[in-house]
């Protein structure tokens, strides 16, 4: 695994200011929009699980998780994209078959959520929020 820190400015907001990024449509055409995607979704979820513990999985190969989220022996994976139809990397399905996670999220600005495979389901961040809300208690 590679053990470096994944840096993010917590606020978007203000990451867009740096950058002179005035409006959504300037947003899409920019570079960092993915990394905006991805900063705003895990802000937010760490906003809602306060208790679990976060980590960012990258082996040397390529083989990433964009967010894993504990809690005793629940672990599940999160994986941003901007995408409305998400394609995922061949790193992602072999991490997910390498770390065995009780569920799997792809977290992407779709109207509605849907399975890909079994315990693997790309959902719109608000719906996410709202479902895993019950596994903290």
């Amino acid at each position: 695994m590679v053990k470096s820190p994944k840096i993010f400015i917590k606020d978007s907001g203000l990451l867009h200011a740096i950058l002179n990024i005035e409006s959504h449509n300037d947003l899409l055409g920019h570079p960092v929009y993915g990394s905006s995607w991805e900063g705003f979704v895990i802000e937010n979820i760490l906003a809602v699980l306060p208790d679990w513990t976060p980590f960012f999985y990258r082996t040397s190969s390529g083989t990433e998780i964009d967010l894993i989220l504990e809690k005793g022996s629940k672990r599940i994976a999160i994986e941003c994209k901007v995408s409305s139809a998400p394609n995922m990397s061949n790193g992602f399905w072999k991490a997910i078959n390498d770390l065995k996670f009780d569920n799997c999220w792809i977290i992407a600005p779709v109207k509605d959520t849907y399975p890909i495979k079994k315990n693997i389901n790309v959902t719109p961040l608000e719906q996410f929020l709202k479902s895993i809300k019950s596994l903290s208690a």
